[in-house]
């Protein structure tokens, strides 16, 4: 995951939203949150979609391995924030967020304190295969029962592009979380007319998905 870090230093972040995802806005409600609860978002860099659950009176957590990312994220919003070494992270904390700077791998429950909403718009999509089972394990290990997982996939013909983004299609999504989670296809489109970069190499088609899982207990 080194190469995340090199990616941010050399400002090659071509995944990179500057608008809220519309999927945020339209299935926020699915959350269910409750005041004091928060949202985690894993692998976040410096998403705008964590200013916008601020804005919507949402705490935030998130996890990030390049202080570039964390660092741009409050000077681009014009936040203050109090920096501090907690165990193996470096924390940034400002007001109604927190986020970690290091390895997601290393983050535990303690770190995920009133979550009770995990959003990820492009993490599991950031891993490549061998990573994304670790991922989803990790990830179930540290949320508690209950807890809700907005996710945002795409799928395409790995052998036609090589990711990042990577394909994850509907079929790993129900062998990662199947058994922890209750999943809930909440939207699914061919989107290629929208994806020029795909077009232009080649790529048949891109299908984006949107999951609700429900983790439950075994």
């Amino acid at each position: 995951m080194t190469d995340w870090i090199s990616r941010w230093e050399s400002n090659r972040i071509g995944w990179h939203a500057e608008q809220v995802n519309r999927h945020l806005n339209k299935y926020l409600d699915r959350f269910e949150l409750s005041f004091g609860e928060s949202v985690f978002v894993p692998l976040c860099g410096k998403t705008n979609d964590m200013q916008y659950l601020l804005e919507k009176n949402i705490k935030v957590i998130g996890v990030e391995m390049s202080n570039i990312a964390i660092e741009q994220f409050f000077s681009e919003n014009n936040l203050d924030y109090l920096v501090s070494n907690l165990g193996q992270f470096v924390l940034y904390e400002g007001d109604g967020i927190k986020l970690y700077c290091g390895d997601f791998f290393d983050l535990d429950s303690r770190y995920l304190e009133n979550v009770k909403a995990i959003y990820d718009r492009a993490s599991l999509i950031a891993l490549d295969e061998g990573l994304r089972q670790k991922y989803a394990k990790h990830l179930s290990d540290i949320i508690e029962f209950d807890a809700r997982i907005l996710l945002l996939t795409l799928n395409y013909p790995q052998h036609q592009r090589s990711g990042p983004p990577f394909a994850v299609s509907k079929e790993e999504v129900k062998q990662l979380f199947n058994g922890s989670f209750d999943i809930q296809e909440l939207h699914c489109i061919e989107d290629i007319e929208n994806e020029p970069m795909f077009q232009n190499l080649g790529v048949d088609f891109v299908e984006k998905a949107v999951y609700l899982l429900q983790k439950v207990r075994m």
